[in-house]
Parts: structure tokens; sequence; C-alpha cells
């Protein structure tokens, strides 16, 4: 073997043959960045203007929350005013938000709990079990997801009125406990994550079935049950139409107590705007704390397999 050196390029001849070891210094064009590069400008370019364009609705609503009615159309809504705690106490006094706010707490809880503990439970047995009638079962959950929410309003307020439930938040926890979307979700996630070996050797030492969830499909879970979790609290806490027919204006959750501040003849926007944006607080601090969380469960769903 003969190393030579040409102009500071490094260059090996072996067999015959010439091998450059220069390292690559090809760069992305138009601004797309290759495997192991830096994003280029126009990646950054283009996750700013979409951050940005998110978070200006927020912003003017704030924005407008902070002002007056009267100065609200009269210059593009971008600095706020001092208005904003002021008007944040006009909405304590129009409505119980408070009693409503603890309503959406419970409602948005309970369910997303229940929800991904059915929606596992379910989705681990139709993706790993084998029973008799599965794959119809599964057929069955995924065409109930076709029909409208709409339709089965009616008959859904008939029940829970005989029941005696309407005007408490029994009535909107209970139709919601589970959903075909969360069955479905867990189900094609579990079905890859775990293999079957995994599952034959924990019954060769003799656990149960329920041992086996526990040990081996519980943990493989947890990022898709993260995911779920927020998507299902977030659907429960900004849900408006049931709560509205089946709720008193006495015992509202907080988006229908929001929609009695624009239930008059005269209409205060900042104080809508005002009521919007401690509507949305809840949903950013949820936001902060499982960030993380959210963001392993969207990995480990990319890598797995």
């Amino acid at each position: 073997m003969t190393t030579h050196s040409v102009d500071a390029t490094k260059t090996i001849v072996t067999a015959g043959s010439t091998v450059d070891t220069r390292p690559s210094r090809r760069r992305a064009r138009g601004g797309m960045a290759g495997i192991g590069s830096r994003p280029g400008f126009l990646i950054y370019g283009l996750l700013a203007a979409f951050v940005l364009g998110s978070a200006y609705p927020l912003w003017w609503s704030f924005v407008v929350g902070s002002g007056t009615n009267a100065t609200r159309g009269e210059t593009i809504p971008l600095v706020p005013g001092g208005n904003f705690l002021a008007n944040a106490a006009r909405v304590f006094d129009a409505i119980p938000f408070w009693l409503a706010l603890g309503n959406s707490v419970v409602v948005s809880s309970v369910i997303t709990i229940s929800v991904v503990s059915f929606s596992t439970l379910a989705g681990y047995a139709f993706a790993k079990l084998r029973f008799r009638g599965r794959d119809g079962l599964m057929i069955f959950v995924v065409a109930t997801m076709a029909i409208p929410t709409q339709l089965g309003v009616i008959p859904l307020f008939m029940v829970m009125r005989q029941f005696g439930w309407t005007g408490t938040i029994g009535a909107v926890i209970i139709p919601t406990l589970v959903t075909a979307f969360g069955v479905f979700f867990m189900r094609q996630y579990l079905v890859d994550v775990i293999p079957d070996e995994l599952i034959e050797a924990a019954r060769v030492d003799g656990a149960t079935q329920f041992r086996t969830f526990l040990t081996v499909g519980l943990p493989a879970a947890r990022p898709a049950m993260a995911i779920l979790g927020l998507f299902t609290f977030m659907t429960a806490w900004t849900d408006f139409l049931w709560p509205m027919i089946v709720l008193s204006p006495q015992n509202p959750t907080l988006q229908t107590a929001l929609s009695q501040l624009q239930s008059g003849y005269y209409v205060d926007y900042s104080v809508v705007l005002t009521g919007a944006v401690l509507a949305t607080v809840p949903l950013l601090i949820l936001f902060v704390v499982a960030g993380r969380q959210l963001i392993s469960g969207i990995m480990a769903g990319a890598v797995k397999g």
C-alpha cells in the first residue's frame, strides 16, 4: 500500500484503485438539509412563520381582551392595553367562572382517564389476543366512527332524561367514557410495537392474561397513552354542543359558560375574548407539563419496528 499527498488531499492507493478519504463538504442547496447536517435558513424561516401564525390568534385575543370595546377597531391589534385584569373581573362577575372551571376540570379528567384506560385494554385485546369474531368486532368499532355525533344527540338526551341525569355533569361524562377512535388508535399502535414472542415468553413463565398486559403491554403502550390522553383532554375541554344541551346555565362547563357572555343584544368583545384567553390558560399549562412526554411518544411511534 502506497500513500500519496497531493495538494493537501489525502488519498490511499490499494490494489491499483484510489480511494478519496476527504470529508464531504457538499452542502444542501436551497436551504434543504441532508442527513446529519443542520437545517438551513429556509427550514428555520418556515418554522418561525408557522409558530407566529399559530400564536397570533391567541395574542390577538389577549390584545383585544386587554383593551375596551370602544378601541377595538381603531388600530391593528398588536400592542396590549391595560384593562385585562378589569375585564377578567367582569368575566368573574358575569358568569359562574370558578364553578364552570371546576366542572370542566372534573369532566375532562374523568373522561381522559376512562378513555385511555379502556382504549388501552381494548386495543391490546384486538392487537394481541386471538378470539372468535375479533376482526368483525374491530370493523364494527371503526364503522361507528362514520356516524355523525349529531345523529345521536336527541336519543341520548332522552336516555339521560329518563335516568334523571340532565343538568348534572354525569350526563356529560357517561356517554364518552370510551371512544372508537381511542380503541382504533391503541390497536394500531400495539399491533406492531409488542413482539408476539415476548407475550409467549410471559405465558411460558406462568403469567396470566392480565399480568401479561401489566408487565408487557402497558409499558410499551405508555407513549401512545400519553398522546391519546392529551388529545382526549383537549377534546373534552373544548366540547360545546353536548354540554350546552344537557346542562343547565346554573351548572355549566367552561365553554358553555363563556357563551353566556355574548347572549345579549350588545356584545362586549373585549370581555368575551378575555374569557376565551382565561379558558385557554389551562390547556397551555397542560402542553408545557406534558410536552416532553408528547414529543417522546411521537418519536417512539416514528421509529417503532
